[in-house]
């Protein structure tokens, strides 16, 4: 990833967006989203309550609900209960992360011990579902019908798009057709739920919460492909997780889909013959990714998530414009350069 930024001139780089760009304008939006999900914490239930505490402290980036309040005040929303739904949607995100750190045995997240190293699978299972159905039933309280189908649809749809994942794990005959497909269920939905139900709470026309929703599916494909591009190219301790943590459990994603597509039968055989053993040893994880990194994996990865990135600024290209559609307009490019 550093070799593809440093493509870049450095008036390129200078223009790269930061989270507080991103966030400037609708800061006091988010702090209040913050202290909507510290009262989520407050639970009569202890264990849920110390959990929730540790879950929601070390505050992530919060793109969903940057996204959704953005998406609300571009319809021309006045209201408060894009609060309530963005603090919704990042519990959504959240109940997927302890989900999804329990299937790839991941001992940390956002630098700091995850819930299942720490409480033990069989709690954070448990709690990850807790989240799930708390926050279907907090939705009812909206009075928009449609918001309450999309969040349901939304939770179906990443808990499908994990079990294919799983399904999956390990499978070398995976293409890329079906890795996009995964990929658009398990993070893209969310992304693209939140701008639509922004759109929503807005009054938006239907084309134009179309709109708005397929922008939050191309940021969303972007941001995973990003994303999986990272567990190859990242830096450890900027991720706070390691490299090739996705690979050690069996998930077969772009980089590698494309080695084993493009690589020549020599170095396909070699690979195959080391994926067999499932328990990959530190010389063998190192001989996989000088393969990847060495074959034009990273560089087809990163323009297949650029196309993604391209198709979503085009998409508010169609939106009149205001202030608000240039804050969305710096999500692509703060998505596509990111390092963790």
């Amino acid at each position: 990833m550093k070799d593809l930024v440093k493509k870049l001139d450095k008036s390129q780089i200078k223009k790269i967006p930061g989270i507080r760009d991103l966030s400037r304008d609708i800061q006091k939006e988010l702090d209040a989203v913050e202290e909507e999900l510290n009262e989520f914490t407050k639970s009569p239930n202890k264990i849920v309550s110390e959990i929730s505490s540790y879950l929601f402290k070390n505050a992530g980036k919060r793109i969903r609900p940057a996204l959704l309040i953005l998406c609300s005040k571009l319809c021309g929303y006045s209201g408060d209960e894009h609060i309530t739904m963005s603090s919704l949607v990042e519990t959504i995100h959240t109940a997927s992360l302890l989900h999804d750190d329990i299937i790839d045995n991941s001992n940390t997240r956002r630098g700091q011990e995850s819930v299942h190293t720490k409480w033990g699978p069989n709690i954070t299972v448990l709690l990850g579902d807790y989240l799930y159905i708390k926050t279907i039933s907090n939705s009812l309280k909206s009075r928009h019908r449609q918001i309450v189908q999309i969040l349901t649809d939304v939770s179906s749809k990443m808990i499908g798009g994990e079990l294919n994942e799983y399904y999956v794990s390990w499978n070398l005959d995976i293409d890329e057709h079906n890795y996009l497909d995964i990929i658009n269920e398990k993070t893209a939905s969310l992304f693209s739920a939140s701008c639509q139900i922004g759109g929503i709470l807005g009054n938006a026309q239907d084309k134009k919460e179309k709109i708005l929703a397929d922008f939050g599916t191309n940021l969303g494909m972007t941001f995973q492909i990003i994303d999986d591009l990272l567990d190859y190219s990242g830096d450890e301790k900027t991720m706070g997780k390691p490299v090739l943590s996705d690979l050690r459990e069996g998930r077969i994603t772009l980089p590698l889909i494309y080695t084993l597509q493009n690589d020549g039968k020599k170095n396909r055989s070699r690979i195959l013959d080391l994926l067999k053993k499932k328990e990959l040893d530190k010389s063998s994880l190192e001989e996989i990714l000088h393969t990847v990194q060495s074959n034009g994996a990273l560089d087809y990865t990163y323009r297949k998530a650029e196309e993604f990135s391209i198709y979503s600024k085009e998409l508010l290209q169609q939106l009149p414009p205001s202030v608000h559609r240039d804050a969305l307009s710096l999500f692509p490019d703060y998505i596509l350069y990111r390092n963790k």
